[in-house]
């Protein structure tokens, strides 16, 4: 028997005939230059679809693709859930097995402006972890740039993340979880606020507070990823922890000095009422 994913396929194949959207299974396997042999064998249970097919077919046919990975959904997307859809690029060992894309901080502009360039995506680095959970789904890891996230995160630091479908954004994305945000010019790691509901925006907002929180409306959205692990080479430099370290003494002296003054008030109540 075939796994859950290509049953799920064969259900939108069964669904396009009865609508009379595809004439027959061979006018469908040569509407997405597939073997109507290999269509065959899928559909009677003996083989498994393929990612390219898949592939074919939810850009051709507006197959969900989340339905057909958790079952979850309609069958097929809207015109207006397809305005923001892509195909992911992703890279594959020769047992089918989806590596870890990563994209480091000099290829993050141009991961940006090239998300729908395959050949971009393959000359990127890729391995992958020995962990179960990233064996499911889509993942990719990103260079953090900048210092806007630390403590939490640090310039050079590595975050391991999990694709989050575009149709799950408004319910999926949960305030002060940390993201990695595509826009159409940008790369950034921020928490954020969902306010895709009420105003079409996400806030994003940063651990270092030298740097004011932001919005950006859900038409700059290209890619959101889901921040699961950290894989950091080294401890924060001698400049940061020196940093850190005059920003702790100098809010310490600011209490000890408000301290100080508490008590001068309280020695002078104490003289007032003593002479009277």
């Amino acid at each position: 028997m075939n796994n859950v994913v290509s049953q799920r396929f064969i259900k939108c194949h069964n669904k396009l005939r009865e609508d009379k959207t595809v004439r027959s299974s061979r006018a469908f396997a040569l509407s997405l230059e597939y073997l109507p042999q290999s269509l065959s064998e899928i559909l009677k249970g003996r083989r498994d679809v393929t990612i390219e097919l898949l592939r074919k077919a939810i850009a051709k046919y507006k197959i969900n693709p989340v339905y057909i990975m958790t079952g979850d959904g309609p069958m097929f997307m809207t015109d207006e859930t397809n305005k923001s859809f892509r195909v992911l690029s992703t890279i594959r060992t020769t047992q089918d097995e989806e590596l870890i894309v990563h994209v480091p901080q000099p290829a993050q502009s141009s991961y940006a402006n090239d998300l729908g360039d395959p050949s971009f995506i393959q000359e990127l680095p890729a391995y992958s972890l020995p962990d179960y959970k990233y064996k499911v789904g889509t993942h990719r890891s990103f260079d953090v740039p900048g210092d806007s996230m630390e403590p939490t995160l640090f310039e050079g630091d590595k975050v391991v993340c999990s694709f989050l479908e575009p149709t799950l954004w408004a319910s999926g994305i949960k305030d002060n979880f940390a993201y990695v945000i595509v826009t159409r010019s940008d790369v950034v790691v921020r928490r954020v606020k969902n306010l895709i509901e009420e105003s079409k925006e996400l806030e994003l907002l940063p651990e270092n507070k030298f740097y004011e929180p932001n919005r950006v409306s859900l038409a700059e959205l290209r890619e959101i990823w889901y921040v699961r692990a950290r894989i950091t080479p080294f401890l924060p430099s001698p400049q940061n922890v020196q940093r850190y370290a005059h920003d702790e003494m100098s809010q310490l002296k600011e209490t000890v000095l408000k301290q100080s003054q508490m008590l001068n008030n309280l020695t002078t109540a104490v003289d007032k009422l003593s002479r009277k």
